[in-house]
């Protein structure tokens, strides 16, 4: 028996890097990404968050006593290369209403994780939310040609944990006692997706973004869950 069959290796892999990402706006039918800018963006991300202590429960960040050390947190993360953070706005008022970030950044590998994610309750739970991670995965995988695209998160986080599924991410396990994060154990659930797997989390983004998918009170017919395989995932 050959060496090679005694010891197996990964298929081969197109050895080239990827680009990190960069100060591009992606524009959708409902919401639009871009380059966060503390002076174009702060006033409205303040005010859609000030007073929200929830929305930092599981962040590394926050809450902020004032608007001065929120604006303090938003310039550390507007000049920062990873994370890499976008402000989340609506097309319909043009006012930011949250921040998503592209972090662990290996172009290397063509790894890539979304991350850091600040959703305002007027973003929670509406199209633009997911039509925000529509936009990054389409950015990440065919823009920027990164293989594998990581979501992780504070394993008590059930929403988040449950979004991820929803998205079309993949539970790959939880690692213990990861972090310290504000004084407590933080255990780390992971999830990926990964660039063989995007055509079809593409399709079921788009079919669940289409008008015809929402009824006239703006119910959906379909669930994105049940269009990337999730509800039969959670049950098993």
């Amino acid at each position: 028996m050959s060496a090679k069959k005694d010891r197996p290796v990964g298929v081969a892999v197109e050895a080239r890097g990827a680009p990190k990402p960069g100060p591009v706006r992606l524009v959708g039918q409902y919401v639009i990404a871009e380059k966060l800018d503390p002076a174009r963006h702060g006033t409205d991300l303040w005010a859609a968050l000030e007073g929200r202590d929830e929305v930092w429960d599981y962040m590394g960040q926050g809450p902020f006593a004032d608007e001065a050390a929120f604006r303090a947190f938003l310039e550390e993360r507007a000049g920062s290369a990873d994370p890499f953070a976008y402000a989340v706005i609506d097309k319909a008022s043009g006012k930011a209403q949250g921040i998503v970030t592209l972090m662990e950044i290996r172009p290397g590998a063509r790894v890539i994780e979304i991350g850091n994610i600040v959703y305002s309750p007027a973003l929670q739970r509406t199209r633009n939310a997911t039509e925000i991670q529509y936009l990054m995965a389409r950015y990440v995988f065919e823009d920027l040609g990164y293989r594998r695209y990581e979501w992780k998160c504070n394993a008590l986080n059930a929403p988040s944990r449950r979004a991820a599924r929803r998205f079309g991410f993949t539970y790959e396990g939880t690692f213990r006692q990861h972090m310290i994060i504000k004084g407590r154990n933080r255990d780390t659930a992971w999830f990926a997706m990964l660039d063989n797997e995007w055509p079809g989390r593409r399709a079921a983004f788009e079919r669940w973004l289409s008008p015809e998918n929402f009824d006239d009170k703006g119910e959906q017919r379909e669930s994105l869950s049940a269009l990337n395989g999730a509800d039969a995932e959670e049950r098993g």
